[in-house]
Protein backbone atom coordinates (compact mmCIF):
# COMPACT_ATOMS: atom_id res chain seq x y z
CA UNK A 1 0.00 0.00 0.00
CA UNK A 2 0.89 3.72 -1.05
CA UNK A 3 0.33 6.98 0.94
CA UNK A 4 0.37 10.62 -0.25
CA UNK A 5 2.96 12.20 1.63
CA UNK A 6 2.65 15.34 3.69
CA UNK A 7 4.64 18.26 5.28
CA UNK A 8 6.22 15.49 7.92
CA UNK A 9 6.93 13.36 5.28
CA UNK A 10 8.61 15.45 2.93
CA UNK A 11 11.29 16.56 5.08
CA UNK A 12 11.99 12.33 5.44
CA UNK A 13 12.84 11.74 1.62
CA UNK A 14 15.70 14.46 1.50
CA UNK A 15 18.25 12.09 2.16
CA UNK A 16 16.74 9.35 0.10
CA UNK A 17 16.90 11.71 -3.04
CA UNK A 18 19.96 13.06 -2.74
CA UNK A 19 21.91 11.28 -5.19
CA UNK A 20 19.96 13.01 -7.98
CA UNK A 21 20.82 16.03 -9.18
CA UNK A 22 17.73 17.94 -10.03
CA UNK A 23 15.77 21.39 -9.10
CA UNK A 24 12.61 19.66 -10.09
CA UNK A 25 12.96 17.65 -6.93
CA UNK A 26 13.88 20.42 -4.52
CA UNK A 27 10.53 22.02 -6.16
CA UNK A 28 8.88 19.48 -4.35
CA UNK A 29 10.93 19.26 -1.20
CA UNK A 30 11.10 22.29 -0.65
CA UNK A 31 7.17 22.78 -0.80
CA UNK A 32 6.61 24.57 -4.15
CA UNK A 33 5.17 22.19 -6.34
CA UNK A 34 4.54 18.53 -7.03
CA UNK A 35 2.92 15.29 -4.90
CA UNK A 36 4.82 12.21 -3.48
CA UNK A 37 3.93 8.92 -2.17
CA UNK A 38 5.93 6.66 0.10
CA UNK A 39 5.80 2.74 1.61
CA UNK A 40 5.37 4.46 5.08
CA UNK A 41 4.36 7.92 6.30
CA UNK A 42 6.18 7.31 9.80
CA UNK A 43 9.12 5.49 8.13
CA UNK A 44 9.64 5.72 4.32
CA UNK A 45 12.24 3.26 2.67
CA UNK A 46 10.59 3.98 -0.76
CA UNK A 47 9.33 6.83 -2.16
CA UNK A 48 8.13 8.55 -5.77
CA UNK A 49 8.36 12.32 -6.29
CA UNK A 50 6.03 14.13 -9.30
CA UNK A 51 6.12 16.86 -10.98
CA UNK A 52 4.18 17.21 -14.15
CA UNK A 53 5.66 14.38 -16.16
CA UNK A 54 8.85 13.99 -14.38
CA UNK A 55 8.79 11.28 -11.70
CA UNK A 56 11.37 10.60 -9.85
CA UNK A 57 11.83 7.03 -7.36
CA UNK A 58 14.14 6.44 -4.43
CA UNK A 59 14.87 3.62 -2.12
CA UNK A 60 14.21 0.16 -1.85
CA UNK A 61 13.92 -0.66 -5.54
CA UNK A 62 13.47 -4.32 -4.73
CA UNK A 63 9.90 -4.29 -2.43
CA UNK A 64 6.82 -4.72 -3.09
CA UNK A 65 5.85 -0.98 -2.88
CA UNK A 66 8.52 -0.30 -5.46
CA UNK A 67 6.65 -1.93 -8.20
CA UNK A 68 3.04 -0.14 -6.59
CA UNK A 69 4.71 2.85 -7.06
CA UNK A 70 5.82 2.10 -10.52
CA UNK A 71 2.01 1.50 -11.95
CA UNK A 72 1.58 4.77 -9.75
CA UNK A 73 2.14 7.00 -12.76
CA UNK A 74 0.88 9.80 -14.88
CA UNK A 75 -0.13 8.50 -18.70
CA UNK A 76 3.00 10.34 -19.93
CA UNK A 77 6.03 9.75 -17.74
CA UNK A 78 9.87 10.80 -17.96
CA UNK A 79 10.89 8.86 -15.17
CA UNK A 80 14.66 9.02 -13.61
CA UNK A 81 16.20 7.19 -10.84
CA UNK A 82 20.10 6.99 -8.93
CA UNK A 83 20.79 3.76 -9.96
CA UNK A 84 20.92 0.44 -12.25
CA UNK A 85 18.80 -1.48 -9.65
CA UNK A 86 15.85 0.89 -10.23
CA UNK A 87 16.44 0.97 -13.78
CA UNK A 88 16.84 -2.89 -13.98
CA UNK A 89 12.86 -2.75 -11.91
CA UNK A 90 11.78 -0.40 -14.68
CA UNK A 91 12.80 -2.70 -17.59
CA UNK A 92 10.63 -5.29 -15.61
CA UNK A 93 7.82 -3.61 -15.11
CA UNK A 94 7.00 -1.72 -17.83
CA UNK A 95 9.26 -3.88 -20.25
CA UNK A 96 6.98 -2.77 -22.55
CA UNK A 97 5.72 0.13 -22.41
CA UNK A 98 9.22 2.16 -21.97
CA UNK A 99 11.84 3.88 -23.95
CA UNK A 100 15.18 4.93 -22.46
CA UNK A 101 16.95 7.95 -23.54
CA UNK A 102 19.36 10.51 -22.90
CA UNK A 103 19.09 14.16 -21.40
CA UNK A 104 21.73 16.64 -20.23
CA UNK A 105 22.65 17.87 -16.95
CA UNK A 106 24.59 21.55 -16.74
CA UNK A 107 27.11 22.69 -14.03
CA UNK A 108 25.10 24.97 -11.51
CA UNK A 109 27.08 28.43 -11.10
CA UNK A 110 26.69 31.91 -12.06
CA UNK A 111 29.95 32.45 -12.10
CA UNK A 112 29.47 31.22 -15.82
CA UNK A 113 27.06 33.50 -17.26
CA UNK A 114 28.39 36.87 -19.33
CA UNK A 115 26.27 39.33 -18.75
CA UNK A 116 27.41 41.88 -21.15
CA UNK A 117 27.19 39.05 -23.74
CA UNK A 118 23.48 37.79 -22.84
CA UNK A 119 22.62 41.24 -23.06
CA UNK A 120 24.36 41.78 -26.50
CA UNK A 121 21.96 38.76 -27.73
CA UNK A 122 18.85 40.66 -26.50
CA UNK A 123 19.67 43.27 -29.55
CA UNK A 124 19.70 41.22 -32.27
CA UNK A 125 15.93 40.86 -31.99
CA UNK A 126 15.26 40.85 -35.80
CA UNK A 127 12.75 43.59 -37.14
CA UNK A 128 8.80 42.95 -37.01
CA UNK A 129 9.74 41.24 -33.27
CA UNK A 130 9.23 42.19 -29.85
CA UNK A 131 10.16 41.09 -26.55
CA UNK A 132 8.13 41.34 -23.31
CA UNK A 133 8.13 40.16 -20.02
CA UNK A 134 5.03 37.69 -19.46
CA UNK A 135 2.02 39.21 -17.68
CA UNK A 136 -1.73 38.28 -17.30
CA UNK A 137 -2.28 39.23 -21.22
CA UNK A 138 0.33 37.27 -22.42
CA UNK A 139 -0.50 34.61 -20.78
CA UNK A 140 -3.89 33.81 -21.74
CA UNK A 141 -3.39 34.14 -25.32
CA UNK A 142 -3.94 30.78 -27.16
CA UNK A 143 -0.93 31.47 -29.30
CA UNK A 144 1.64 31.13 -25.51
CA UNK A 145 -0.22 28.14 -24.84
CA UNK A 146 0.09 26.03 -28.28
CA UNK A 147 3.80 26.54 -28.07
CA UNK A 148 4.26 24.44 -24.80
CA UNK A 149 1.62 23.29 -22.38
CA UNK A 150 4.61 23.37 -19.79
CA UNK A 151 5.40 26.86 -19.59
CA UNK A 152 2.65 27.13 -16.74
CA UNK A 153 1.22 23.77 -16.20
CA UNK A 154 3.33 23.48 -12.99
CA UNK A 155 1.47 26.25 -11.48
CA UNK A 156 -2.31 26.37 -10.11
CA UNK A 157 -3.22 28.70 -12.40
CA UNK A 158 -2.01 31.86 -14.97
CA UNK A 159 -2.34 34.18 -11.26
CA UNK A 160 -0.31 32.01 -9.32
CA UNK A 161 2.14 31.20 -11.89
CA UNK A 162 2.58 35.07 -12.38
CA UNK A 163 2.90 36.17 -8.46
CA UNK A 164 5.63 33.02 -7.96
CA UNK A 165 7.10 32.00 -11.67
CA UNK A 166 8.96 34.35 -14.36
CA UNK A 167 8.70 34.52 -17.84
CA UNK A 168 9.81 36.42 -21.03
CA UNK A 169 8.01 35.96 -24.81
CA UNK A 170 8.65 36.85 -28.25
CA UNK A 171 5.28 38.27 -30.61
CA UNK A 172 5.01 39.10 -33.70
CA UNK A 173 1.58 40.49 -35.20
CA UNK A 174 0.67 40.07 -32.01
CA UNK A 175 1.06 36.35 -31.69
CA UNK A 176 3.44 34.51 -29.01
CA UNK A 177 6.07 33.12 -31.43
CA UNK A 178 8.57 32.29 -29.03
CA UNK A 179 8.90 31.81 -25.31
CA UNK A 180 11.09 31.22 -21.44
CA UNK A 181 9.84 30.44 -18.55
CA UNK A 182 9.93 29.01 -14.90
CA UNK A 183 8.59 25.00 -15.57
CA UNK A 184 9.45 25.00 -12.14
CA UNK A 185 10.67 26.92 -8.98
CA UNK A 186 12.82 26.28 -5.98
CA UNK A 187 13.90 28.03 -3.12
CA UNK A 188 17.62 29.19 -5.57
CA UNK A 189 15.57 29.37 -8.77
CA UNK A 190 13.94 28.16 -11.55
CA UNK A 191 14.01 25.31 -14.13
CA UNK A 192 13.99 26.75 -17.73
CA UNK A 193 11.33 25.73 -20.20
CA UNK A 194 11.97 27.26 -23.70
CA UNK A 195 10.44 26.79 -26.99
CA UNK A 196 9.96 28.44 -29.95
CA UNK A 197 7.31 28.01 -33.36
CA UNK A 198 8.72 26.22 -35.93
CA UNK A 199 7.59 29.01 -38.51
CA UNK A 200 10.16 31.48 -36.25
CA UNK A 201 12.91 29.16 -35.73
CA UNK A 202 16.61 30.00 -37.40
CA UNK A 203 16.32 33.63 -36.23
CA UNK A 204 17.61 33.31 -32.75
CA UNK A 205 14.93 33.87 -30.55
CA UNK A 206 14.91 30.96 -27.99
CA UNK A 207 18.30 32.40 -27.37
CA UNK A 208 16.90 35.80 -26.73
CA UNK A 209 14.12 34.94 -24.59
CA UNK A 210 16.30 32.37 -22.37
CA UNK A 211 18.90 35.32 -22.00
CA UNK A 212 16.09 38.12 -21.12
CA UNK A 213 15.10 35.55 -18.13
CA UNK A 214 18.45 34.43 -17.38
CA UNK A 215 19.29 37.99 -16.74
CA UNK A 216 16.42 38.26 -14.72
CA UNK A 217 16.75 35.48 -12.97
CA UNK A 218 20.42 36.80 -12.30
CA UNK A 219 19.29 40.08 -11.43
CA UNK A 220 17.31 38.79 -8.34
CA UNK A 221 19.93 36.18 -7.20
CA UNK A 222 18.17 33.66 -8.48
CA UNK A 223 19.70 30.41 -10.47
CA UNK A 224 18.09 29.80 -13.96
CA UNK A 225 19.08 25.76 -13.96
CA UNK A 226 19.07 24.17 -17.72
CA UNK A 227 18.34 20.32 -18.36
CA UNK A 228 18.60 19.47 -22.01
CA UNK A 229 16.25 17.31 -23.52
CA UNK A 230 17.93 16.84 -26.48
CA UNK A 231 21.20 17.97 -28.89
CA UNK A 232 19.94 20.96 -29.70
CA UNK A 233 19.09 22.35 -26.13
CA UNK A 234 22.29 21.05 -25.41
CA UNK A 235 23.67 23.60 -27.66
CA UNK A 236 21.66 26.18 -26.97
CA UNK A 237 22.77 25.77 -23.56
CA UNK A 238 26.49 26.07 -24.25
CA UNK A 239 25.76 29.28 -26.51
CA UNK A 240 24.32 31.02 -23.24
CA UNK A 241 27.38 30.28 -20.70
CA UNK A 242 26.07 27.29 -19.34
CA UNK A 243 28.80 24.75 -18.88
CA UNK A 244 27.95 20.70 -19.18
CA UNK A 245 28.11 18.03 -16.59
CA UNK A 246 26.73 14.83 -18.22
CA UNK A 247 24.08 13.01 -19.60
CA UNK A 248 21.85 11.03 -17.69
CA UNK A 249 19.25 7.89 -18.53
CA UNK A 250 15.56 8.94 -18.34
CA UNK A 251 12.47 6.69 -19.20
CA UNK A 252 9.78 7.47 -21.07
CA UNK A 253 6.63 5.68 -19.85
CA UNK A 254 3.56 5.02 -22.11
CA UNK A 255 1.38 3.52 -18.97
CA UNK A 256 -2.50 3.97 -20.06
CA UNK A 257 -3.88 2.91 -16.54
CA UNK A 258 -7.23 1.71 -18.13
CA UNK A 259 -5.58 -0.79 -20.51
CA UNK A 260 -3.99 -2.37 -16.98
CA UNK A 261 -6.73 -2.38 -15.65
CA UNK A 262 -6.52 0.15 -12.67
Amino acid sequence: MIYEADLTVREKLIPMFEKIDSTIILSYLQGHMGTAWVDDPENPTVAQINVGIFVFFAGDSSSKTAEELLYNLPDFTLAIVDSDEWKNRIETVHSDSFEKFQRYRFMKSPNYFDGKYLKNLLTTLPDGYEIKRIDKNIAELPSFHELSEDFVSQFESIEDFLNRGVGYSILKNGQVVSAATSFSIYDEGIEIEVASHPNHRRKGLASITASALILDCLDRGKYPSWDGANLESVELAKKLGYKFKESYDTYFIEYIKEKNGS
